[in-house]
């Protein structure tokens, strides 16, 4: 994600978008489905659990206690009521 920054910078996230090499730790970008105030948006997490068919993500990087399940896919889904 080349020129995102305010001065031309890169992405500083280095994202996995592969779902069938996710491993825990890796970066992923995830979308929340389920309110329209969201769905548009991209938010950035840290995947703490990986399953056969979710995957669990850090909401929150303070806050270890704030964790989503979401779909296993390039860009996991967040249903709106884990929020």
């Amino acid at each position: 994600m080349q020129g995102m920054g305010g001065g031309g910078d890169d992405c500083p996230f280095a994202f996995n978008f592969d779902a069938a090499t996710f491993k825990v730790g890796d970066t992923v970008s995830y979308r929340i489905t389920g309110n329209p105030m969201f769905e548009d948006m991209p938010f950035v997490g840290q995947l703490l659990e990986v399953h056969d068919d979710f995957v669990v993500i850090a909401g929150d990087a303070n806050d270890p206690s704030v964790r989503y399940r979401g779909t296993r896919e390039s860009r996991p889904q967040v249903a709106a009521s884990e929020i």
